[in-house]
């Protein structure tokens, strides 16, 4: 498997067209953390002068490299306060420039609704995303959040794949109270967004084996380690009163640690300085098989690696995954992780901040477009980059462990926890919680007390559910359609989209309110190919192409690129492990189905034992692809006794559809049952 994403890697970096112009870090001689020279720095490129990530700048040089203005914002904003203090209390409706690059931070996006454009100008509100370490979320936290859904957002909760809340239509004037609640709450939004690490994944399933404890724990830990430290979010917050739980001293000790050059002694942010990272920074924790958590389209993939008895030991490493790009420049793309190295269970803390500080010191400043981790690790190469990080752990990297192959797990229906209770994964059609699901949930959650965890797939999980509550629970859930995932369509189960239009700023066009119908369509291109139910592919649709769905790692991604069109991704493999490639652009929604139904159709013909959608498209090579979508016309299906088509018409379907959801059963499902009963009626004498 590694090989494998080396080899993916590789072909990116050696792509000519693909080639990034070089940038040689972030130092430049004239801006040194306060009480660090030159000399005592580790051993960086010098090949020309750039910035650095200041804690205290010294007297600057005549002639200064080019950075982005966000870079600006952050180096003059006192550790994230100005001007974002002095905006919050104005009574326009919206924020300045500078102010909504730095509340980020804070963990919020200023928007507007684009669906609401009269002639009074933008409807300016506010998403609020929650950080929520390996998706934990306490009972007091999951009913406060339902609460301000109610009062203060769009009346919905939006689970996110990477395991958090987003709570949209916050007005400015009701930011504080719903901060200051989430907070109080056992809750947090700091480092939700922004230039800093995001929310930590972990598999969400609780579990009570140790590798599953230690990853979580660890996942907890390193966002601990890595949470800003400057006391900014509280002072705005909640006026300086600082909510924190304890931190282990290992943590503490780790953050503080500067042997090797990595922090600026005596500023209030010891790794992060003035500047911050050059962009978002991706965490995830698993353990092996499990890849619950998309582990390598993440800035650094943390794996637990246990001995024979299942003591966890150590951890593989892996670094420079990464969505994001921009549509037709080709500079910019998806990678994957690859393997760094293994670290012994003790050096975790020291060898993921080692990493954070060569992305700080060397990533790129100048274009956002190029400063995730992804392209300085494109540009060095794996030895360059492991060599740097090496001289911040201070250590060398003990070679990888060989892992088992990966599994896409979703947890959902109900499980053993190993402690004597249960736990039941809900599928939710693309995170979004409300109405009578969020009204049903709610009940639930309240009555019996349950702790709940979100899960990388938009899902939610409850926890520490006694057996005596099961059959209570299920009848609950059943009645609000949250139905057991055997009788939910599979190519929903493992669908995603992102939020996209009207809230998002960057949508192109529609993903979570497209999809449904999307899903819908491929289903009745699967019948009519003659493809069975339980089969499916994994679908993921975004708005636009920074990929917050990671819809380059499906077997079938639709990537917005403009008003009702998509770029087609194909190649993923179900367990996520593969990245795909473009195959078409601009395909209008309304023509998928010319694209899809000859895909499918040969994937139903040709494909080999157990070969998934995507190893197909792969095999089979886009060249051939595309001549047979445009060679297509139509399914040739030869006449079969057992060839049956349930449904003539929509009107029959929506009305079995209706009367199976009654009974927890799909209209095929029921539909079949009344087909056998009668026959088995007429065979008896008894059909008249």
């Amino acid at each position: 498997m590694a090989s494998s994403i080396g080899a993916a890697n590789t072909a990116v970096l050696k792509d000519p067209m693909l080639q990034i112009q070089g940038f040689q870090g972030l130092r430049s001689s004239g801006l040194l953390p306060s009480g660090r020279s030159l000399n005592t720095l580790p051993v960086r490129p010098s090949s020309s002068s750039v910035v650095s990530a200041v804690s205290t700048p010294a007297k600057p040089e005549t002639s200064l490299p080019k950075r982005s203005k966000v870079e600006i914002f952050k180096e003059q904003s006192n550790f994230l306060r100005y001007p974002l203090n002095e905006e919050l209390q104005t009574e326009a409706p919206n924020i300045n420039e500078a102010a909504t690059q730095l509340i980020k931070f804070h963990g919020s996006y200023q928007q507007a609704n684009r669906d609401d454009r009269g002639p009074g100008g933008k409807s300016y509100q506010f998403m609020l995303r929650t950080k929520n370490p390996c998706g934990k979320v306490p009972n007091k936290l999951y009913l406060a959040m339902d609460d301000l859904a109610d009062e203060f957002g769009i009346g919905t909760l939006r689970l996110t794949t990477r395991q958090t809340f987003q709570l949209h239509g916050i007005l400015k004037k009701n930011l504080k109270t719903v901060m200051s609640t989430i907070i109080r709450n056992m809750g947090s939004t700091l480092g939700a967004c922004g230039d800093l690490n995001r929310n930590v994944l972990a598999p969400a399933a609780p579990f009570m084996r140790k590798d599953y404890l230690f990853a979580q724990e660890t996942a907890d830990n390193i966002a601990s380690l890595l949470t800003p430290q400057s006391g900014a979010y509280y002072d705005l917050w909640v006026d300086g009163e600082k909510i924190m739980s304890a931190e282990p001293l290992e943590v503490v000790k780790a953050r503080n640690d500067n042997t090797h050059g990595t922090n600026f002694p005596n500023s209030p942010e010891p790794i992060y300085g003035t500047q911050f990272l050059p962009r978002k920074f991706k965490i995830a924790v698993t353990v092996p098989t499990d890849n619950s958590v998309d582990i390598l389209t993440n800035d650094i993939g943390v794996v637990v690696v246990s001995d024979a008895d299942g003591e966890p030991h150590g951890f593989n490493i892996y670094v420079g995954g990464g969505m994001g790009r921009t549509h037709r420049i080709e500079t910019t793309f998806p990678r994957l992780g690859e393997p760094l190295g293994y670290v012994p269970k003790e050096d975790i803390f020291y060898a993921v901040k080692a990493i954070v500080v060569t992305q700080r010191e060397n990533g790129r400043r100048d274009d956002r477009k190029y400063s995730r981790m992804k392209y300085l690790i494109n540009e060095w190469g794996i030895e360059k980059f492991r060599s740097v990080v090496e001289k911040y752990y201070g250590k060398k990297f003990e070679p990888f462990h060989e892992l088992p192959e990966w599994e896409f797990k979703s947890y959902l229906g109900w499980h053993e926890q190993g402690n004597g209770v249960m736990f039941c994964g809900l599928h939710v059609d693309n995170g979004r919680i409300g109405g009578t699901m969020k009204k049903t949930l709610r009940e639930i959650i309240e009555k019996y007390n349950l702790n709940v965890r979100l899960t990388p797939n938009q899902n939610i999980i409850l926890c520490d559910i006694r057996r005596s509550w099961r059959r209570p629970i299920t009848t609950a859930l059943a009645q609000a359609g949250l139905l057991h995932p055997k009788y939910v369509d599979p190519l929903n189960l493992t669908a995603m989209a992102c939020p996209a239009l009207p809230l998002c700023p960057l949508a192109i066009t529609e993903a979570e309110r497209g999809i449904p119908d999307i899903l819908k369509r491929v289903r009745a291109v699967f019948d009519k190919v003659g493809l069975k139910f339980n089969e499916s592919v994994v679908i993921r649709v975004t708005g636009c192409p920074n990929g917050c769905a990671r819809p380059y790692v499906a077997e079938l991604g639709l990537v917005g690129d403009g008003p009702n069109s998509y770029q087609i991704w194909l190649g993923g493999t179900p367990n996520q492990t593969t990245l795909a490639k473009c195959f078409m652009n601009k395909v209008k929604v309304q023509d998928l189905e010319k694209v899809l139904e000859p895909l499918f159709y040969n994937w139903r013909r040709k494909r080999q034992q157990g070969e998934s959608f995507g190893d197909f498209t792969t095999r089979m090579g886009f060249g051939k692809l595309q001549e047979i979508v445009d060679k297509w016309e139509g399914p040739v299906i030869a006449p079969s006794r057992f060839n049956l088509k349930l449904f003539t018409d929509k009107e029959t379907y929506e009305a079995m559809d209706e009367l199976a959801s009654l009974q927890n059963k799909t209209a095929h499902q029921l539909a079949m049952e009344v087909i056998r009963n009668f026959v088995v009626a007429q065979q008896n004498g008894k059909g008249e």
